[in-house]
């Protein structure tokens, strides 16, 4: 076979109808991308089967949120203050790239350097512009967010969303109500998310417009066992720790039981991530999940495993699995005073003791008059932390009130609880799906000694299902083939018919495109009423009765092999 590059793979792309540079017509813009015909069938099928997985299997509930937000979503996810990638400007040609892929080359981990590390380290290596050899400004912060304007004349400032996730943290209310106000619980959502990236060099793995496909599990962050992590205990893992670095194979239980993986959840959905991306396509000989590094890690993160697929780019993130604790739910808790908790019952009651405010009545009747019992009301309702500088700010009726504390006293209460509430911890998949797509073209295209192109998409991936071809365009062969067509797009498979070239060049065509099945139909159909049903990556061909035809391109579609099936010609 000949090697081939990531170009191969776009060209084949371009030319088939997988996937087009965006506004070709006038010159295009780095980091779009459109998807043609079969990209856009091909894309639906990965978003199925993710959704079969997570929606289906799993049980999670799915949303379809706004793509634009106000700001102070944003101050509340963090984005607004520290989604940003450091820059460099060339001062000759103007071109910006990312400071640190300048600096790959330089040191193990630029990434994780700060604004003066990397400055410092592109300055001692005398780091110039790749393009015209101009020297670089310093290292400078730029916000990756699209900024808009919510309505006209001042209106309110907006984003669009950097990532699908917020959406889920946003209507947390609705949909921890929605799941009978128990954990856990998931909730999924697939849609376009946006990044004004710097320098988008690499076709479709940096995108300025991109695919999301995101879950948020929310758990008891008291407890992050999975019943179901026991059925996939001895099933293999490869791993790269950010203990040492080094790639190892090892089982999910030995994982969790050694600690390499913090806890049972997280490495579930570890699995549930290869599993995903292996029925995609995905090659599970270059694919790995590599820990983030500690000087990487967000700092509320407790643990973070990027799945890495080996592409002609090298080893690239195509998911992300982290266990995000209680960052999102707590931030937009203090940004907008919403209670975005859930209540955890005891198996039996509790009593406990603590601090609340006794009201003197004596003292607020005089003071408050008829409002002195709604007052003392809402003392006795209030936190004790909102006391301060000897005051208390309560809500009464709407009206925000400052109480001085000679009207109240602290002291201990006595109570049978059932209960308390707490912040769940957010265990977050999130899947790049045009990373994924290209990962799986990448790894399903060959190319022999003779330009034989053929890609190997899998059954579940594959825009198309079955090639129909009549033998000749005539004698009402084409007739009778567009009469098995119609019964199989009938049966929901989705199918090309083709009666134009030689049978060869139309069987190459579906090659070059995924098709697992080819269909042809020849004269021997009205002698015993059989077509030829071809196998793409054997070559193999058999004869079948035309009668239980699509139950049979089901069941090889479904990955019951020809030898299981039907028997040799």
């Amino acid at each position: 076979m000949k090697e081939f590059n990531a170009g191969d793979v776009l060209s084949l792309c371009k030319r088939r109808g997988f996937i087009y540079p965006a506004y070709e017509i006038y010159g295009g813009i780095a980091g779009l991308y459109d998807y043609g015909p079969l990209g856009t069938q091909m894309k639906t099928n990965l978003i199925n089967l993710w959704r079969s997985i997570y929606v289906l299997s799993e049980g999670f509930i799915e949303i379809d949120s706004d793509i634009i937000g106000p700001e102070i979503v944003f101050k509340a996810s963090g984005h607004a203050e520290n989604f940003q990638d450091l820059m460099v400007t060339c001062n000759q040609c103007q071109e910006s790239f990312r400071a640190d892929h300048l600096a790959k080359d330089l040191h193990p981990n630029p990434g994780a350097l700060s604004k003066k590390d990397l400055q410092a380290l592109l300055r001692e290596k005398n780091v110039i512009c790749p393009l015209c050899k101009g020297d670089l400004s310093d290292v400078e912060e730029f916000n990756l967010m699209f900024k808009t304007k919510i309505g006209p004349g001042n209106g309110r400032v907006g984003y669009l969303r950097p990532e699908t996730a917020q959406g889920i943290f946003v209507n947390y209310p609705n949909l921890y109500r929605y799941a009978r106000e128990q954990l856990p619980f998931g909730a999924v959502q697939i849609g376009r998310a946006y990044r004004n990236e710097i320098s988008p060099r690499q076709g479709v793995i940096r995108l300025r417009e991109f695919n999301q496909m995101e879950a948020e599990l929310f758990i008891d962050p008291a407890n992050k066992s999975w019943p179901r992590f026991k059925l996939i205990r001895d099933v293999k893992v490869r791993l790269v720790p950010n203990t040492d670095e080094k790639e190892v194979e090892m089982t999910f239980g030995e994982a969790v039981d050694n600690g390499v993986i913090k806890h049972e959840t997280i490495a579930y959905f570890v699995w549930v991530t290869q599993s995903f991306l292996i029925r995609a396509g995905v090659d599970p000989k270059r694919l790995r999940f590599r820990q983030h590094l500690r000087s990487e890690m967000a700092h509320y993160a407790a643990d973070c495993w990027d799945a890495e697929a080996l592409l002609s780019y090298g080893w690239t993130e195509i998911v992300g699995v982290a266990d995000r604790g209680a960052w999102d739910l707590t931030r937009h808790i203090q940004y907008s005073q919403a209670d975005l908790s859930a209540f955890k019952r005891f198996d039996h009651p509790k009593e406990v003791e603590r601090q609340a405010f006794k009201p003197k009545y004596g003292l607020l009747g005089p003071e408050f008059k008829a409002r002195s019992a709604k007052v003392g009301m809402a003392l006795e309702a209030a936190d004790v932390s909102l006391l301060k500088d000897g005051r208390v700010e309560i809500d009464v009726d709407g009206e925000m009130m400052t109480i001085p504390e000679k009207y109240f006293d602290v002291v201990l209460v006595k109570e049978k609880i059932n209960g308390e509430k707490v912040i769940p911890h957010v265990i977050e998949p999130s899947h790049g799906l045009d990373r994924i797509m290209f990962t799986c073209l990448e790894h399903a295209y060959s190319c022999d000694d003779e330009n034989y192109v053929r890609m190997g998409l899998t059954t579940a991936a594959a825009p198309i299902k079955v090639g129909v071809f009549p033998l000749m365009a005539k004698d009402d062969l084409d007739k009778r083939a567009m009469e098995i067509d119609q019964m199989l797009r009938e049966r929901g498979i989705a199918t090309y018919f083709d009666d134009s070239g030689t049978i060869g060049r139309r069987y190459a065509r579906m090659d070059e495109v995924g098709t697992p099945l080819c269909i042809t139909v020849d004269y021997q159909v009205f002698e015993d009423g059989t077509v030829t049903i071809r196998d793409r990556d054997t070559s193999r061909q058999v004869r079948v009765p035309e009668e239980g035809l699509a139950d049979v391109v089901e069941k090889l579609l479904k990955g019951i092999k020809f030898d299981q099936l039907i028997g040799k010609v």
